[in-house]
């Protein structure tokens, strides 16, 4: 439906925006002024410790200077609690007291036809409970309690139970007046094309009734009782109401909570959203045992912005990770993503509660893997790397993967982390293939690794950006131009920033196989220990060492990404001090006692550079170490490194 404009502005101005966002947010009362409409507060969107989110009155706007979120009263709706946009004006007309114009004709027939299949659905439902509270529910109840559900979870879910009978929902319906056509059309009667009688969908089946957005009931999941009873798991099949590839089981009650947590869970069956949300974790969608559609990934995202999947770690769960994969990577976005725990030992969701409890369940979550991750092992577990054509394989499908992402910052960011990733795969395979693979013990003495190679003070700051570029290359995308300049003292420093600006600079045309089969050997002595120091924090398990970790030991508490650039930067800005210094030592050293004017005033311009650079490099160090005190203080955070955070 559109709306008119003059509808939205009446909207607007008969509801306080400030009041709106109020109910989400705690004011900040040092910089909030009500009475003129300035209102500032820690950002809904995300995580923040000092208030950087906006409300302005008078404009009718608010806006994060932290995230960039922004908008006006319906935006903020649709982003808080997920509504379309029909929907939050709607609802917002209602609070306001605006009569919402009559839609046209053809429309109000679909909505007046969409309440009647509702209406029909929820006689079914309510029909479905007292059969399951009867007589003839006896073997479903017993069924539901043997899975460890309260009646409370029972009632709150409203399971019913569908008679082994031809037409008992039929008769029941048809006794309430309603057609036969309207129960074909709401999925619960089957009309055979050979002009037999029609007959109900679901028998003998425990019902679980699907509900959308509303909490209006729109269709069922039923479950057989039969030990061999096929299919275990039946759906109502697509109606005008329901549509499997947009809806998500439990999402009318899992939104509220995933606001308020900023999580979601997703598993696989609407039982294991129940138990898991009897359980406490009241932020968990079931995706209704279909495909993951970019429709529901989109959707997902309105409830926390990195999801995580919960599937069986069996074959078919892994499956069903993979097939999700494929459908999420098209609309990855900024600040979005999914995670993915793997349950263990062949448990779903439900058997995991029951014999860890609630703290194992959140423990396991708690090892979930990023989508990066996820898809680097799919890759790589059915890859052989034996020859230059399986590496270059390998490599196009990666590159076919990630060229599926529309947002183009998303897609750069996975292009580079993944040619990164690759370039050391293929270097530590030529190492072994050349027989000089170290084991784990010999992992320490590589801390040591040619040192002989260094030739000046600035060794271990130009080793340490280097170490930084391959463990965080979108540091080296966001200041290629600084990087691409940056005076390295040490030839084979030189050779690798080269390389590594190759790398980024043709990111789609350049092979990495072939790129590092053209190491010489100094070189691929040095690319060993920067590879070491990008993969140290997985070493660690083995043996405790990290060449990168131990000369910026910060690392290993993972702190914030802009703090990871900001010392970056800053050890770029010390490299770029300590050659201005040399250029300064080499201009005096030239010149004569006699000092013509060019002279002079190029050595005044090169002091008055440098004196401003120190003073500018002295701030920032001690910027640097007040937050690394804070960051030490407290304790390790989620790791800095995120894909999908662009």
């Amino acid at each position: 439906m559109r709306f008119d404009q003059r509808l939205l502005d009446e909207i607007r101005a008969r509801l306080t925006l400030s009041d709106l966002v109020g109910r989400r947010v705690t004011w900040d009362q040092r910089k909030t002024q009500p009475g003129k409409g300035d209102y500032w507060a820690c950002c809904p969107f995300h995580q923040e410790k000092s208030p950087s989110f906006h409300v302005d009155d008078r404009r009718n706007r608010y806006k994060c200077f932290g995230c960039g979120a922004s908008g006006d009263h319906f935006t903020f709706v649709c982003e808080t609690e997920g509504l379309s946009f029909p929907e939050t004006v709607e609802r917002l007309a209602e609070q306001a007291g605006v009569a919402l114009p009559a839609p046209d004709p053809q429309a109000a027939r679909r909505e007046k036809k969409r309440a009647g299949l509702a209406d029909v659905c929820e006689m079914a439902a309510q029909f479905f409970q007292a059969e399951f509270a009867g007589g003839r529910g006896e073997t479903a109840r017993k069924y539901a309690l043997g899975r460890g559900l309260s009646r409370e979870t029972l009632a709150e879910f409203r399971f019913g139970f569908a008679p082994d009978s031809r037409d008992a929902l039929k008769s029941h319906l048809a006794a309430k007046d309603v057609p036969e056509a309207v129960m074909v059309e709401a999925g619960l009667v089957i009309k055979p094309e050979d002009g037999r009688p029609g007959y109900d969908r679901f028998r003998g089946r425990l019902m679980i009734p699907i509900q959308d957005d509303r909490g209006r009931v729109v269709a069922f999941g039923g479950r057989t009782l039969l030990p061999d009873g096929q299919p275990k798991y039946l759906n109502s099949p697509e109606t005008p109401l329901f549509h499997k590839g947009v809806m998500l089981f439990n999402a009318h009650r899992a939104r509220e909570p995933a606001f308020k947590s900023g999580e979601a869970v997703v598993v696989e069956g609407y039982l294991d959203a129940i138990a898991l949300s009897q359980a406490g974790v009241r932020h968990v969608v079931a995706s209704l045992g279909t495909a993951f559609t970019e429709d529901q990934v989109v959707r997902l995202w309105k409830f926390a912005p990195e999801p995580v999947i919960c599937f069986d770690g069996d074959v078919a769960g892994v499956s069903a990770a993979h097939r999700a994969i494929d459908r999420i990577f098209p609309v990855l976005k900024s600040g979005y993503s999914f995670q993915f725990c793997f349950l263990p030992d062949g448990m779903d969701p439900d058997d995991l509660v029951k014999k860890r409890g609630l703290e194992g369940f959140h423990t396991e979550v708690g090892r979930a893997q990023s989508l990066f991750d996820v898809v680097w092992d799919r890759e790589i577990s059915v890859s052989r790397l034996d020859t230059p054509e399986r590496k270059a394989a390998l490599e196009k499908r990666f590159d076919d993967l990630i060229g599926t992402i529309r947002d183009e910052r998303v897609r750069r960011r996975y292009q580079l982390d993944l040619k990164f990733k690759l370039s050391n795969l293929f270097f530590e395979q030529a190492r072994q293939n050349r027989g000089d693979g170290k084991k784990s013990a010999d992992i320490p003495s590589l801390g040591k690794v040619r040192e002989s190679v260094a030739a000046s003070d600035d060794f271990g700051t130009e080793r340490l950006v280097l170490g930084l570029c391959m463990r965080f290359p979108h540091l080296l995308d966001r200041n290629f131009e600084r990087f691409s300049r940056l005076p390295f003292v040490n030839e084979l420093h030189v050779q690798l920033r080269d390389i590594l600006c190759r790398i980024v600079d043709d990111l789609e045309e350049t092979p990495i196989a072939d790129l590092t089969s053209a190491f010489d050997e100094p070189l691929k002595d040095i690319m060993y220990e920067m590879m070491l120091e990008t993969i140290g924090l997985q070493q660690q398990k083995r043996a405790e060492f990290s060449a990168l970790n131990h000369r910026f030991p910060l690392l290993k508490s993972n702190p914030p990404e802009d703090f990871v650039e900001a010392a970056y930067l800053h050890f770029i800005d010390v490299l770029e001090l300590n050659a201005l210094e040399d250029e300064l030592a080499t201009e005096l050293k030239s010149t004569d006692e006699e000092i013509d004017e060019h002279s002079w005033a190029r050595i005044q311009a090169l002091t008055q550079d440098l004196s401003r650079r120190r003073e500018e490099c002295a701030r920032e160090e001690q910027d640097l170490a007040e937050r690394a005190k804070k960051i030490r203080q407290a304790g390790p955070q989620a790791p800095a490194e995120t894909v999908a955070a662009g």
